[in-house]
């Protein structure tokens, strides 16, 4: 540690500065502007964690995840002792004046909670290597914190995720079209709450492009984005998950890419798809075509008999798929569906948001 030169007096007949060397008064000083920012790192990591506590319990009501916030902040109140809060400087902090624009505005829930997890995140970084000047088990105490947010954010998230597969009724998918994103919003104003991002043909740029700005529209009402076939850009553009077909990667490797965190699901065509793709851990599946469609137009319908076999097997949701559409969607759901897939019937109708207001109210009855 460096010395404090304190300046003493002044010799006059030969103009010199004279100094003093307090070695105690360094420290003390070094002393202080640690437990400020131990003081303030730990107000914001508890801050931040009650935040995140707050939606698991009022939003989420999970008991596991509302126990993990209380006790990190429990451990974080341990730490924060009389002597670092005796050294606050609020008046004198340069940081209470300082803001952001991205931090006076939320676009979505999961922006909000995202944004809390990297400033507990980071505070526990820095308490880590503070700490260690403070107190010789603080730092390992909060390098263990510190993975221990990192398990509840992917806990959470794929919580949310799950949750909100769960609660979806009507999944669109995508086709290109000219008017993509004013209809896709259109459909999410209707109360949409899953879209499938697909397009086999645009090149890497452009799928990239509109991936992203799908998923921003997206989470801004609260919907889930899952891309279709592409691994590499459902991580690129931090989508929901991804959708893959009969001949796409194992589950188990999307898996390995993805973690546990996003969601896979599986195209299936008949029970024997059905039961492996459960098998392997998908978290859903596409039951169809029930019908035939020009967006599968090698594969030939299954018929409704496979919805009904679907509605009394599968043990995790599961969308019948393939030309549906306002005509026919009370024969799928009398055979057995609560839960549907569309590509036309919204991405080419003229007015997106009253189909979908239609498809969620016919879907809505079947759980009444």
């Amino acid at each position: 540690m460096s010395k404090n030169l304190d300046i003493t007096s002044l010799n006059e007949s030969n103009n010199r500065v004279v100094v003093m060397v307090e070695p105690h008064s360094q420290k003390a000083q070094t002393q202080q502007v640690v437990y400020r920012i131990l003081d303030a790192n730990l107000d914001r990591a508890r801050e931040g964690l009650r935040i995140i506590e707050e939606w698991c319990r009022f939003g989420l009501n999970n008991g596991q995840l509302v126990g993990e916030c209380k006790s990190l902040r429990q451990e974080l109140a341990h730490w924060h002792s009389a002597e670092i809060r005796a050294a606050r400087d609020t008046l004198g902090d340069l940081g209470t004046e300082l803001s952001h624009p991205q931090e006076e505005q939320r676009s979505s829930m999961k922006g909000l909670l995202q944004a809390n997890f990297c400033r507990v995140q980071e505070a526990m970084r820095v308490l880590e290597e503070y700490g260690k000047l403070y107190h010789p088990n603080m730092g390992k105490a909060f390098k263990q914190m510190r993975y221990r947010v990192y398990t509840l954010e992917t806990g959470l998230m794929g919580y949310q995720r799950h949750q909100l597969l769960w609660r979806s009724q009507l999944y669109l998918v995508t086709s290109p079209s000219e008017t993509l994103f004013t209809t896709i919003e259109a459909a999410l104003k209707g109360g949409l709450t899953l879209v499938q991002y697909r397009d086999k043909n645009a090149d890497d740029n452009l799928r990239w492009e509109q991936a992203m700005k799908l998923r921003q529209l997206c989470h801004s009402y609260g919907a889930l984005l899952i891309i279709n076939d592409r691994v590499d850009l459902a991580l690129a553009v931090d989508a929901d998950g991804v959708h893959l077909g009969q001949q796409d990667m194992p589950i188990a490797i999307a898996r390995q890419l993805l973690g546990h965190q996003r969601l896979i699901g599986k195209s299936t065509t008949n029970a024997e798809e059905m039961q492996k793709a459960i098998a392997e851990g998908a978290d859903y599946i596409g039951v169809g075509p029930v019908y035939e469609t020009p967006t599968k137009a090698n594969k030939p319908a299954v018929g409704l008999k496979y919805v009904t076999h679907a509605a009394q097997n599968s043990s995790i949701p599961w969308f019948a798929i393939g030309g549906i559409d306002a005509n026919n969607i009370n024969d799928v759901i009398q055979a057995g569906a609560e839960r549907v897939a569309v590509v036309r019937a919204i991405i080419q109708a003229e007015h997106p948001t009253l189909v979908t207001q239609y498809f969620v109210s016919q879907l809505h009855r079947t759980k009444l």
